[in-house]
């Protein structure tokens, strides 16, 4: 069983709701434990205020034996103590920036060590991060640093389709400038690594998109498929991956989405995360690949519009808790066969 720590994400948003209503009702996988990396008080206030009597919240500390999966029973490492007067629904402040960011570092530490097996974040306010005395863009940058890794990247993933992204946030405008051949097989790369190990598939097959419409038409919409995508994607394919495009994005996800590919490489963030979303809104995954702990997170953000409402749904959260848990036996499967051979 992989034990998977839920870090609680900021204390004022739909963060702790989610955690409740997937302990309270998700079907559990019983390769699973879950475990929470948060704040009791904060958790407690939240059952209270969304009426989840049903649901006991208990302590853990490292180096008790493993707690038991019990539905409708949270199990909760204690990293920060925020008093009730702390936490307004929707409101971050620095007490919650510091809180969130302990969560996170405490989790990477014990992946680290080996008493979790994987870590599942729940979403964070990148300004109350800031705000905090953390100078991170996000959550993927804070675990690249971290964990010391240089080449990390963003995977969303779902049943239906998986999608990677050259360039992440980066403006519009800048997109082109941007994409190098280099970048383009580092992420191939990296993709392959993720499907074979850690999705357990042996020889996937992976797609690139165009940049241009109509992938370029010749060179009448553009030269970036001619002198970066196309250069990369003969590189790559030498480099032993089965590796095909560029393909126009008006066709390749669809392709993808029926089974046709196993990722899609994806030049700019909303190229991949537009067909990803309409397809997996409710129930995608970010991963982020490279790192040498296991990391899923749901896929969406803080919500502090509708946070302490009780109308948040968790089903990107359980899915995210079940792939980081799939993964964590993946790369288990992977080690062993390596040392065997």
């Amino acid at each position: 069983m992989s034990m998977i720590g839920i870090t609680m994400g900021c204390p004022a948003s739909i963060g702790p709701e989610i955690i409740l209503h997937f302990f309270s009702d998700s079907p559990f996988d019983a390769d699973v434990l879950p475990v929470v990396l948060g704040d009791i008080t904060v958790l407690e206030k939240c059952a209270r205020d969304l009426g989840h009597k049903d649901l006991k919240i208990v302590p853990w500390n490292v180096g008790q034996d493993r707690p038991l999966l019990k539905k409708n029973t949270v199990p909760v490492l204690p990293l920060s103590s925020l008093s009730e007067s702390d936490i307004i629904w929707g409101k971050p402040n620095v007490a919650t920036g510091k809180a969130m960011a302990e969560y996170i570092t405490e989790g990477v530490k014990l992946a680290q060590a080996g008493v979790l097996d994987g870590i599942t974040t729940c979403p964070i306010s990148k300004y109350a991060l800031n705000q905090a005395g953390y100078a991170y863009p996000g959550h993927t940058e804070m675990l690249a640093k971290l964990t010391n890794t240089k080449n990390y990247a963003m995977m969303m993933a779902g049943d239906r389709l998986r999608v990677t992204l050259v360039t992440i946030h980066c403006p519009l405008a800048n997109v082109a400038g941007t994409l190098t051949r280099q970048s383009i097989v580092q992420l191939i790369e990296t993709t392959h690594q993720a499907l074979t190990v850690d999705f357990g598939i042996s020889v996937p097959k992976i797609a690139v998109a165009a940049l241009n419409p109509h992938g370029g038409e010749n060179l009448l919409f553009g030269r970036e498929e001619k002198d970066i995508i196309c250069p990369a994607i003969v590189e790559a394919s030498a480099m032993g991956f089965d590796i095909h495009g560029p393909f126009p994005p008006d066709t390749v996800f669809y392709k993808a989405s029926q089974g046709d590919y196993d990722a899609v490489v994806c030049m700019y963030h909303d190229q991949g995360l537009i067909p990803f979303k309409l397809l997996h809104f409710e129930d995608g995954v970010n991963v982020t690949l490279g790192l040498p702990i296991v990391r899923t997170s749901v896929d969406h953000g803080t919500a502090y519009d509708i946070a302490g409402r009780g109308i948040a749904s968790s089903s990107s959260l359980s899915a995210a808790v079940t792939l980081a848990g799939s993964i964590a036996k993946n790369r288990k499967v992977n080690a062993t066969t390596q040392r065997k051979s």
